[in-house]
């Protein structure tokens, strides 16, 4: 029926769209129009009819639609101010947000500034403790003892000739005897006699070999005192000759005590020695002394005195070591402990007035050694003991009384004074209890040297008393790391 009223009427259903129409009466007035014409045109009537049913469902469907399209845009609309309120809530919560973190940060500021103005607090920065070259010195005599195994501990306690390690009848080369033997025994030091010394060349180039095998810091030792006992200036060696003590001292200059001193140093340094047993300290009695000799500077105490000063001064300045001898004193003596027990009848006051003079004096000017000989004072030591194994003497005098810190050493210990009334066991035993740091030249090395290690290993001796000579041993063979620490 659709199809049939369009095809009529010529029109399509956006005809329809287009035409206007006026209201529901306006349709109503043409359906009665129509009835008048009923008459006329039956068969028209009914299509009109259906025509006008048609348009009615239309018109229906057509305000369905438009209702639809008007709800759906009033829908987007509504839905759009929502979305757009959201978002503008959004921001301007975002917005207030930050301007409270922007404010109190603000008041952050403000607080910490008030508060750095109300109190300053300057931190004090931590001291540096710069470590000097005392702090060096002995963190190196330390580091030489600290890992040495206790039987290399008493070897270092020796000075012994190198035949007594080598076992050869003279010693005038190191070699592969030398180099094993020093392994064997890592002994403190080596002494060297007027047999030891062929030319220059040869003695340089043993003491230089020498000092190189040995696994630790070694002394390498003379007796070079001018005069008579010279091992090197009466060798075939060609140096400076310095005149004997008693010369020096007669001449009553004590800067010709010093210049000895530095001859002597000065040609002991370039051949390779680093420690020399002199100056003689002891005072002789008026008329000299017959044990003695030359070796003395005289009997004047105070005189004696500023020769051993000078001469010390002037050894010591060359870089090596001297040794003062022989404490006591064996200025009164009439016996040579070389050949005997020696005994002397001074008093300690009669040896503080006297004797000790020349002692101090060399102590005060730096010597690094004092050697103690085996004179016998009952006087001062009621038990009747050679100095050299007496407490009284070493510690309580020398020590304590004298307060020399140094390197004390006995006497060489294979004089008969000793030999004769000690095994090489008790006298080097008796020897460091007695207070002595270093033993020199036992008669017998090894018994000696299982003699003290024993006498450690079963709490006779306490390791740290071995401890303390070491020390003060290696304060003496560091010294030269030490002056170039200074320079």
């Amino acid at each position: 029926m659709g199809k049939l009223f369009n095809r009529r009427k010529g029109r399509s259903e956006e005809d329809y769209d287009e035409e206007d129409f006026e209201d529901d009466e306006e349709l109503d007035d043409e359906d009665d129009d129509d009835d008048e014409d009923d008459d006329d045109e039956d068969d028209d009537e009914d299509d009109e009819e259906e025509d006008e049913e048609d348009r009615r469902e239309y018109r229906h469907k057509r305000r369905v639609r438009n209702q639809v399209i008007a709800y759906s845009v009033v829908l987007i609309f509504f839905l759009a101010l929502v979305t757009g309120g959201i978002l503008l809530g959004s921001k301007a919560a975002s917005a207030l947000k930050e301007k409270k973190q922007a404010e109190e940060l603000v008041k952050q500021q403000e607080e910490a500034e008030e508060q750095e103005a109300e109190e300053v607090v300057i931190d004090t920065p931590e001291p540096v403790v710069e470590e000097n070259d005392e702090d060096i010195y002995e963190e190196m005599v330390e580091t030489s003892i600290a890992d040495m195994p206790l039987e290399d501990k008493i070897a270092g306690l020796f000075i012994v000739t190198p035949e007594a390690i080598t076992g050869v009848t003279t010693a005038t080369q190191a070699g592969t005897g030398t180099q094993e033997a020093l392994s064997q025994y890592p002994v403190g030091g080596l002494i060297y006699f007027g047999q030891n010394i062929l030319d220059e060349e040869q003695i340089k180039d043993m003491l230089s070999k020498t000092k190189t095998m040995s696994n630790y810091r070694i002394f390498l030792a003379v007796d070079e005192e001018g005069g008579s006992v010279s091992r090197v200036a009466n060798s075939s060696v060609e140096v400076t000759k310095v005149d004997s003590m008693a010369s020096i001292g007669e001449g009553g200059d004590p800067a010709k005590a010093q210049e000895g001193g530095v001859v002597i140093g000065s040609y002991l340094k370039e051949i390779g020695f680093n420690l020399d047993f002199a100056p003689v300290a002891d005072v002789v009695p008026e008329g000299g002394n017959s044990v003695l000799g030359d070796r003395s500077f005289g009997s004047d105490p105070e005189a004696a005195a500023e020769m051993v000063s000078n001469f010390v001064t002037g050894l010591e300045s060359t870089g090596v070591s001297s040794c003062l001898k022989h404490f006591p004193g064996l200025g009164e003596a009439t016996e040579d402990t070389h050949e005997t027990w020696t005994e002397i009848t001074k008093t300690l006051d009669e040896m503080r007035a006297s004797d000790f003079i020349p002692f101090q004096a060399g102590i005060e000017a730096g010597a690094d050694f004092v050697m103690v000989s085996h004179v016998v004072a009952p006087s001062v030591d009621p038990n009747s003991l050679p100095s050299s194994l007496s407490e009284k003497m070493i510690t309580d005098i020398l020590r304590n009384e004298l307060g020399f810190e140094g390197v004390i050493i006995t006497d060489a210990l294979n004089m008969k004074a000793i030999t004769d009334y000690y095994s090489p066991e008790d006298a080097a035993v008796m020897a460091i209890e007695a207070g002595a740091d270093m033993l020199l030249m036992p008669e017998d090395y090894n018994k000696a040297y299982e003699a003290v290690l024993a006498a450690v290993q079963d709490g006779t001796i306490s390791e740290e008393r071995i401890n303390d000579s070491l020390r003060r041993i290696y304060r003496v063979k560091c010294e030269e790391d030490r002056r170039g620490l200074e320079e």
